[in-house]
């Protein structure tokens, strides 16, 4: 048979350290085990029915079956800046500082196409949201890790990074609430950022997908664009998928400095076609009419995080109690890699948990719990894990 060897970009990629842990899932499910994962960053709440009326109702318009708008419906785009708006009190021009995506993932990956040439210096905050590094080096670009540790609340130490890599660097990734470790980043933080970003003329990129699951009203997580001078350097991502059990649906947004928006347009321009626009309609109604729901779901998760704490509390394994998100990060039991811990429950519980190193390396010795099942599952996948 003839082979087709992969191009280098993609031979380069790292192992898919998930692949293991699939083929016991598996094996597991073949002896007839009951399997619950909580491995998964995918909401089981049900989108707003107001959101599917909206979307059907669209999607009986001739004039959306036709190609949409690469960069999305401007009444898509004002709705966006409407939000954001009424949300963190920032300001945006929905026809230059706003483009819509298909899912603020395919936005992300593309980004660097827009401006990272083969050789540049882009900064990853890590544990990690994967596409990060693997959309740098489909560029051609140089990654430095930036560790996020418990000892530094998982915040990066920008002061590490030398001069002459900041000289560099293209771009910094940040990600808050973060993906995988729960943490929030604070004021302070976002102005040391966007301050060394101007010094080294670095774009940050923001992903800030998770700013709608937080648990205290009075502890809202911020946006960076809120911050003075940062729409002169970032581009912040954000997604309908969490906020509105919207994971299939592919819509989201990348808002903030025109030109990184215009950047990321151009290269959209040239790999897709924008997003259906029925699609579009009813993510207008989501913003729009969304929050109520919002806040239901938070009440959800945050039962889950309270129940779910004090679970593994009980068991003795180690978690902060997440200020937003509804991932759990956690300790492994001592004595036990990260990969080596995640396939003992798996094989002897049927619970699928998610090794930390899967984030890069600065998450070995954690694993991540999300809770994306209901409590009566969460609570027997958890009283399983505590019986080994």
């Amino acid at each position: 048979m003839i082979q087709f060897p992969m191009a280098d970009r993609v031979a380069a990629l790292p192992p898919y350290l998930f692949a293991e842990i699939d083929r016991v899932k598996a094996e597991v499910r073949a002896r007839g085990v009951d399997i619950i994962s909580l491995g998964i960053g995918d909401p089981d709440l049900p989108t707003p029915d107001c959101i599917i009326d909206a979307l059907c109702a669209a999607a009986r318009k001739p004039e959306n079956h036709q190609y949409p708008d690469y960069v999305g419906l401007l009444t898509f785009r004002a709705a966006v800046a409407d939000w954001y708006k009424a949300r963190f009190g920032v300001t945006l021009d929905p026809a230059t500082e706003v483009v819509s995506l298909i899912g603020s993932k395919e936005g992300i990956a593309h980004f660097p196409l827009a401006f990272v040439n083969p050789g540049d210096l882009v900064i990853v905050c890590s544990p990690n949201y994967p596409v990060y590094p693997v959309a740098t080096g489909f560029c051609g670009g140089e990654v430095k890790i930036l560790p996020l540790t418990d000892e530094n609340d998982y915040l990066p130490d920008l002061d590490s990074v030398t001069d002459a890599e900041w000289a560099r660097a293209k771009i910094i990734f940040v990600n808050y609430p973060n993906n995988p470790t729960s943490a929030v980043a604070p004021r302070a933080f976002y102005e040391k950022l966007v301050a060394k970003a101007k010094e080294t003329n670095t774009i940050v990129v923001s992903d800030a997908a998770y700013t709608e699951m937080y648990y205290d009203p009075a502890e809202k997580p911020m946006s960076i664009l809120e911050v003075e001078g940062a729409k002169d350097v970032a581009i912040e991502f954000h997604s309908l998928s969490k906020t509105y059990n919207m994971t299939g649906w592919r819509i989201g947004m990348a808002v903030g400095n025109a030109q990184l928006v215009k950047g990321l347009g151009k290269i959209k321009e040239n790999v897709d076609s924008g997003i259906f626009q029925a699609v579009q309609e009813a993510g207008i109604v989501a913003l729009n009419q969304g929050e109520p729901f919002a806040e239901q779901f938070r009440g959800i998760y945050k039962d889950r995080r309270d129940k779910a704490v004090a679970a593994l509390a009980k068991m003795g394994i180690a978690c902060r109690t997440p200020k937003a998100s509804f991932y759990l990060w956690c300790k492994t039991p001592a004595g036990h890699t990260s990969a080596a811990f995640v396939t003992k429950v798996l094989q002897e519980t049927g619970v699928v948990l998610t090794p930390g190193n899967g984030f890069g390396a600065p998450g070995e010795g954690y694993f991540r719990i999300a809770m994306t099942v209901p409590v009566a599952r969460m609570e027997e996948a958890l009283s399983r894990i505590a019986k080994l």
